[in-house]
């Protein structure tokens, strides 16, 4: 599977994750030291919702525009605010004048004592990413594969913070690479909070990722996901993803109960029909 993101910026799968992640960033910044976000898979940063990718997809239209009518309550609304903070105003059909990508969203709530380090291997895409992000102190932005970065990028000096794994699934042993990168950076960095995004086409075939990622042997691994159930084509003719899930580990103690109150909303107002569902578990206990 390819999962290039500026044909999917903005649709349900980001709503759901860049919620969460804003939460494990608000999180980390309670303490006043220091903290770093660094992102293996940066891509460009921030997506055109009207450029030629996006409106060819169109997925954001069952995605991010589903909030700019949508009435939470208090206590969903008060988690959501650094999100809709860092998205900005929604047009009159419901998007932003920029979608965040995890870059932009991270950069937008992060302190000016944080620093964010980015990698991005492609060329257009981190040319991208420098425009998108532009001139700032607390931030690098490199060329490396994002796996080998990681290797290099952990433990940071500030000894706090949160590791992005975002890859683009476009070859078929992602989920290995994925697995593999955890590990190492988790001997590495054992306190380290690392989340890794992923897309769910098979559930046969994500189950034995998950399976291998729990037998690693590592505690304190919480997963989320949410299915908002099945979709009619889009223009260009393909059945959009359904399905995907943010693997938390060593999570803020406070995010399983955040999602708990944010999950069952988010997936009533992203829901494309009635078998729309989400779930919270812990692969591994809480330590």
């Amino acid at each position: 599977m390819n999962y290039r993101h500026a044909f999917h910026a903005g649709n349900f799968a980001d709503v759901f994750k860049h919620a969460l992640l804003a939460r494990i960033l608000i999180y980390l910044a309670r303490k006043p030291a220091p903290f770093r976000f660094i992102d293996s898979h940066a891509g460009a940063g921030a997506y055109d919702l009207a450029g030629a990718e996006a409106s060819r997809s169109g997925e954001w239209r069952l995605g991010v525009a589903r909030l700019k009518d949508a009435e939470p309550p208090p206590d969903v609304a008060a988690l959501l605010a650094p999100y809709l903070d860092a998205l900005g105003p929604l047009d009159a059909i419901g998007r932003p004048a920029r979608y965040p990508g995890s870059p932009a969203l991270a950069k937008a709530l992060l302190r000016r004592q944080d620093r964010l380090s980015l990698c991005e291997l492609r060329d257009e895409e981190r040319a991208a990413l420098v425009a998108a992000m532009g001139r700032d102190s607390r931030l690098s932005i490199v060329g490396l594969d994002g796996y080998v970065a990681l290797r290099a990028f952990v433990p940071p000096k500030e000894r706090r913070g949160l590791v992005l794994i975002d890859p683009p699934y476009e070859t078929s042993d992602e989920a290995e690479r994925v697995a593999k990168a955890l590990a190492t950076a988790l001997g590495k960095w054992p306190s380290g909070t690392f989340a890794h995004w992923r897309p769910i086409k098979d559930r046969r075939e994500d189950a034995n990722f998950v399976n291998g990622v729990a037998a690693l042997g590592i505690g304190n691994m919480l997963e989320l996901e949410i299915n908002v159930g099945e979709a009619p084509a889009t223009p260009d003719g393909r059945h959009p993803l359904t399905s995907c899930g943010l693997l938390v580990v060593n999570p803020p103690f406070v995010l399983a109960e955040e999602a708990r109150a944010l999950l069952p909303w988010l997936t009533k107002v992203l829901a494309r029909g009635a078998d729309a569902t989400f779930a919270i578990r812990w692969l591994t206990p809480p330590q």
